[in-house]
């Protein structure tokens, strides 16, 4: 239920920020500077409007920021304020999937799949309040509504998170709502109400493209809330509160009933004291059954409240929506004398008719004629070119081939020599053996020190002289075998050896890598091929790829721009109105399904109120039936010896009554009681505290002290086009 009670007044917030979007606001222009204006508004009295236009990327990003600045007197004078840089309050991201996996906008233009386009907004505004003496954070309250059109031939199951689908057949109007920073001024548990700050659409998509989108922030709505009307929701909670208390009387009192009656028929010979509980409990039970028809009194005149309150938004429905078609009737009539004014002869457009009339005109002015007369010329002038870029594109590819070739025959020859050379191995490894001893002997006998003796040769020649005891000959011997088996030297020998190999092996694969038949073996394999489907695939793609970029270059090309800047400026600017007149569109139709929800969320709460009557029917009839059950009670307790069979069938209804009261009060009473959360006192501080914030919040550039402020931001992002 407390869900529900805050959709309600999200709706009823709704109804405050379209009001908002509906009053009049001067054209926008971007120029250099901006304080020229500053000493007329000192003599203004009354109100300042600025509506600040934010165009970005597709992505959010900014690429400009324009003041449009509205300031009235008695006589309704007004000014404007120009081109501004400044951190805006409400930061806006867009991020793009495609099955599931994140997309940039560009790369996904023409792509089809199961689409997801997020908006996430960040509020950027906060104030240093106190609440109970305390220092809070609090976020300016913007409301924030992002629309959008989408084609039904290209976007199909769309879902929207967060706002609501508008099918006309031909287009869906995508309308989300989101309320950044209101989550943590309120400090509401998300586990029970999720205030949502992004809207989401995904759709199963063709050939994806999508029209720009636009996004209203505006803190009017809770500028217009009166807070005064707050303190009636504390009637609500003290009901909840009192219902709360009956019932865990009324549970205590069925309980202590029925176990009356069991200890009653179980113990007979006790049959007058069990009596005697009996009646105590009915005393509970009855005095239980009175409190709770007292809260249920309570809540039905809540909910007779709630009924009452809706129904006067719903009386406002017509006013809302006269509003929003005068609002476009006054659009159409400028257009059509704008029209009029640059000497096109249209018919009166409506808003039925608007979208046509203007197609018309884009037709007939022909600019895209230009366009695709240009594109025709330079793409043939490229498709001349065709031959040479494929023979261009096929040299490079036959070099990479050939250089997959190459590498391929030669690790086939490299393992035909290594297997040629492994018979010589062992000779190799021999050589280098003896070559190591020599060296080896030469370091032992050296480092023996032995007297005129530094070389193996100078040792040789006093050992044939005799000059060297068979002792030291030992220790020589045996040194230098001990050397030759060390893991160092050995190590050293497989070195040397593995060294030479390798050295032998690649001198012979170079020489055969140079022969007539190893070269002929690579072209016979490099043309084999080229002529596979894979490499003319490849060809084909790679040159396609090429004549497409040539195209675009061109296209790019000073002289081609030059051409289509020359297009007729008519045709842009009606172009611009257009898109100007379906973005309204769209927050039109919006309206209509805003109406259409109020309307029934005003019979939902009659339903409601009908449940209550009938509760508080039930009740009233539950708190006569325990008055009846006291005095039956009692009058068992005088004639307990001749009840005991009539107590037994009282006790099985006893069961049920308790069984009964459970539910009710699990389902009821307990989940009425979760929806107010037992704090409503400081849910209301913080509302108060957060509409005392956005009061303060008056103007984006610096409004003058003498007027009250107000202000409204309109983003427009690009549109997300395949370019051409």
């Amino acid at each position: 239920m407390k869900k529900k009670v805050i959709r309600y007044i999200a709706i009823g917030m709704c109804v405050v920020f379209a009001f908002a979007a509906l009053r009049p606001v001067v054209s926008a222009r971007a120029a250099e500077g901006g304080g020229a204006a500053s000493a007329a508004l000192e003599e203004l009295q009354g109100t300042q409007e600025e509506t600040i236009y934010v165009l970005t990327g597709s992505d959010g990003a900014l690429r400009k920021i324009i003041s449009s600045e509205q300031a009235a007197n008695e006589d309704g004078s007004a000014l404007s304020e120009a081109d501004l840089k400044k951190e805006l309050p409400i930061g806006l991201n867009i991020t793009y999937k495609l099955d599931g996996k994140p997309i940039t906008a560009g790369e996904l233009a023409g792509k089809s799949g199961r689409v997801t386009v997020r908006f996430d907004y960040t509020n950027q505004q906060s104030r240093e309040t106190t609440i109970d003496g305390k220092p809070v954070k609090c976020y300016v309250p913007f409301t924030v509504m992002t629309g959008m059109l989408l084609d039904n031939e290209r976007f199909q199951n769309i879902e929207i998170s967060n706002g609501k689908l508008i099918d006309d057949g031909a287009h869906t109007a995508v309308i989300g709502i989101a309320f950044p920073g209101l989550q943590e001024n309120l400090a509401v548990d998300p586990d029970k109400l999720e205030i949502p700050s992004f809207v989401e659409m995904t759709a199963d998509v063709q050939n994806f493209s999508m029209d720009m989108t636009v996004t209203l922030v505006t803190n009017a709505l809770f500028q217009k809330l009166n807070t005064d009307e707050l303190d009636s929701v504390g009637d609500l909670s003290e009901s909840l509160s009192k219902m709360t208390d009956a019932m865990d009387q009324l549970m205590g009192g069925s309980s202590q009933l029925y176990d009356g009656l069991n200890t009653l028929l179980g113990k007979s010979g006790e049959l007058v004291g069990g009596i005697s509980q009996l009646a105590a409990g009915a005393k509970n039970l009855k005095e239980g059954a009175g409190n709770l028809d007292e809260g249920a009194a309570a809540l039905q005149a809540g909910a007779a409240k709630l009924q009452s309150g809706l129904d006067a938004v719903v009386s406002n429905n017509g006013a809302l929506q006269g509003g929003a078609t005068q609002v476009f009737n006054t659009l159409l009539t400028t257009a059509n004398a704008q029209l009029a004014a640059a000497g096109l002869d249209v018919p009166a457009m409506s808003i039925g008719n608007y979208a046509d009339v203007l197609n018309g005109v884009i037709a007939s002015m022909d600019e895209s004629a230009v366009y695709e007369k240009v594109l025709a010329a330079v793409t043939a002038q490229v498709e001349e070119q065709r031959d040479y870029i494929t023979e261009q594109v096929a040299g490079v590819v036959r070099n990479n081939v050939a250089q997959q070739v190459t590498a391929a025959v030669a690790a086939e020859v490299t393992n035909t020599v290594k297997e040629q050379t492994a018979e010589a191995q062992e000779q190799i490894r021999s050589t280098v053996t003896q070559t190591v001893r020599e060296t080896v002997e030469n370091t032992v006998i050296q480092s023996l020190g032995i007297e005129g003796i530094t070389n193996k040769a100078e040792y040789d020649a006093a050992v044939a002289d005799g000059m060297v005891d068979e002792d030291t000959q030992a220790a020589v011997s045996s040194a230098i075998e001990e050397q030759m088996q060390s893991q160092t030297v050995l190590q050293e020998i497989e070195t040397q050896t593995q060294t030479q190999i390798s050295k032998i092996v690649e001198e012979q694969v170079s020489m055969q890598m140079q022969t007539e038949e190893v070269q002929g073996i690579i072209a016979a394999k490099t043309e084999e091929q080229m002529q596979t489907a894979e490499v003319q695939n490849l060809i084909s793609t790679n040159t396609e790829a090429q004549v497409q970029q040539a195209i675009a270059d061109a296209m790019e090309s000073d002289a081609v721009q030059s051409q289509l800047a020359a297009a007729s400026e008519g045709v842009k600017a009606v172009i611009a109105l257009k898109t100007s007149l379906d973005s309204y569109n769209a927050f039109y139709l919006g309206i209509q399904s805003y109406t259409a929800g109020v309307a029934q969320a005003a019979s939902g709460a009659g339903e409601l109120k009908a449940g209550l009557d009938s509760l508080r029917d039930g009740s009233d009839k539950l708190s006569n039936g325990a008055d009846a059950l006291y005095n039956g009670v009692l009058t068992l307790n005088n004639g307990a010896p001749a009840l005991v069979s009539g107590v037994t069938q009282l006790r099985d209804g006893a069961l049920r009554l308790s069984d009964g009261l459970k539910e009710f009060d699990e389902k009821g009473v307990q989940a009425l009681v979760d929806a107010v959360d037992g704090d409503v006192d400081n849910l209301l501080k913080r509302i108060r505290a957060t509409v005392d914030v956005s009061r303060e919040y008056q103007a984006f550039t610096e409004a003058e002290e003498k007027l009250d402020g107000q202000v409204k931001f309109v983003y427009r992002t690009d549109p997300v086009k395949k370019e051409k």
